[in-house]
Parts: structure tokens; sequence; C-alpha cells
């Protein structure tokens, strides 16, 4: 079964949980890592032989170009994260939809390659935003994975699938949404900052769960700036923020190779692939 990796390209400063006291005004005049971290993502992936999925914002396409060079060149998929992680349910259809073809154009230029994959900055696509997927499939976009079928305080919906569907009945648009194990009837997150709180035996119980019994790939996610023990701390954050965002960054590395070395794991447009066949 070939589950989804895939990684969530911004910069430490730049995430959900510190978008109240990091203005985005002051982004270019913050310590810069993402580079560095998505360079060190790109080494552990040659060492274990994996490839990939770069959801990656255009904000660090704009500025990093070369960066979004080696990720191509190194045969991974360049997919879309939007242009400055603004979460979709706080966009309208307009918004959006300028959003969308300023990301991809940055990414497109950079990397030299066709982007047909999108994630939603934050999971920031639920029940608030009917126009996000016919905006997708206007733009021409073959998958998303842009859902977390999950209760959370920052994002969720729990009413969606929790595998591969079709949003639109007239468009072969597939969303992809992240893996959540099931425990008790209630759907439990996995990646990103689960993945490092929680001990490796969980995230490979839950991959191979969807695996073996719901016969469905898994779809894993994590962001550069997680392997960076060594970033800079935000002290006036919301004290729930720091915990989750500094909790065991440096375990992360070591957790990664481990789970990567339990299944197999490839790009995302493959596994959307695979999905959009089964649909038919």
């Amino acid at each position: 079964m070939l589950n989804g990796l895939s990684v969530d390209v911004e910069d430490w400063f730049q995430v959900g949980a510190f978008e109240t006291v990091i203005a985005k005004a002051d982004w270019d005049r913050l310590p810069q890592r993402v580079e560095r971290n998505t360079d060190a993502v790109l080494a552990l992936f040659g060492e274990t032989g994996v490839k990939a999925t770069f959801f990656t914002l255009g904000w660090v396409a704009h500025r990093y170009p070369a960066l979004i060079r080696r990720i191509v060149d190194a045969g991974h998929e360049i997919a879309s994260h939007g242009w400055d992680h603004q979460r979709v349910f706080t966009m309208d259809a307009a918004t959006f939809r300028a959003d969308l073809a300023r990301a991809r154009a940055a990414l497109e230029d950079a990397g030299g390659t066709a982007v047909t994959g999108y994630r939603a900055p934050s999971f920031s696509i639920d029940t608030r935003t009917p126009w996000a997927h016919p905006e997708l499939a206007q733009a021409g976009y073959t998958y998303s994975s842009s859902v977390a079928p999950v209760v959370h305080d920052h994002y969720g919906w729990p009413e969606a699938s929790r595998f591969a569907f079709r949003p639109l009945a007239d468009s072969g648009l597939i969303e992809l949404p992240v893996t959540t194990a099931r425990i008790r009837g209630r759907n439990v997150a996995t990646g990103g900052g689960f993945f490092r709180l929680f001990p490796s035996a969980y995230t490979n119980w839950a991959v191979r769960q969807v695996n073996r019994k719901d016969e469905r790939p898994a779809v894993f996610y994590f962001h550069p700036w997680e392997i960076d023990p060594g970033q800079p701390r935000v002290a006036d954050a919301p004290l729930r923020s720091k915990l989750r965002h500094y909790a065991r960054l440096g375990a992360m590395a070591g957790k990664l190779r481990g789970l990567i070395a339990h299944h197999q794991w490839g790009r995302v447009d493959a596994v959307a692939a695979g999905e959009a066949a089964r649909l038919g």
C-alpha cells in the first residue's frame, strides 16, 4: 500500500499558532530558517530513499526559488500551500481565487513544473467554505489534501469522509483528507504535532489500521520547522501554542526515520491518482 508522505513548507513564524502575536509585516525581519530546514528534510529523504510532496507557500517560493528547484530536481512533487498561510475560511471566493493564482505562479516559475495539488493552510477547508472546491476545480487542480476530519480548536471538519472523496459531482477533483485513527468511535489526528507528542507506536498503528483494516492509503504530514530545535522562541505566544509548537522538536528527525522505515511512502499525487482510479 503506497502512502502519501507530505511536508507543509512554511517557516517557524508563519504557523497559525503565532498568527495573533507575529504580524505578517514583520516576517522579512525575522530569522529565516525555512531553507536550511527544508534542505535538512531533503537530506533525510535522500538517506531513506523516499519521494514526497512539498506543499509550499508561494511566499517561500518567491524568496527561495533555488530551494524549489532542488525539491523538483530530487524527484519530489511541488504543490501549493497558498500564498502566505491565510486560512481559507477567512477569505471569500474571489480572495481565494487570487491567492491560488499568486501562489501557483510563484511555485511554477521557481520549479519549472506544473502545480496540480493543493493543501489549505491549517486544513481550513470545511463547511464554511462551500466555494473552495469549485474554485480549485475551476483552476485546474487535480487533487486537494485540505480536510482534517477531526474536532480541533483551530480547524476540523469532523463530518467529512476519512478517505478520498469527490467533493463535486461535475468534476474529477479528489479530496484526500489527512489520516486519522479511529478510536472508540472518534477520529483522532496523527500528523504534525500529534506525531511529535504521541508515541511512535501510535502513528505506526494508525497507518497499519488504515492500510489493513480499511484498505486505504494513509496521508502523513509534518513541517520543516519541526526538526529544528534551535529555532527562536516566541515568549508572548499563548501557553498552549508554545507547548504544541516546541514540544519534542529534538526527537522529530529520529521518529521520522522510524516511520519511513515501517511503511511504504511516496508522493501525494501518486496516491491521489490511485484513489481517483478506485473511485472511478
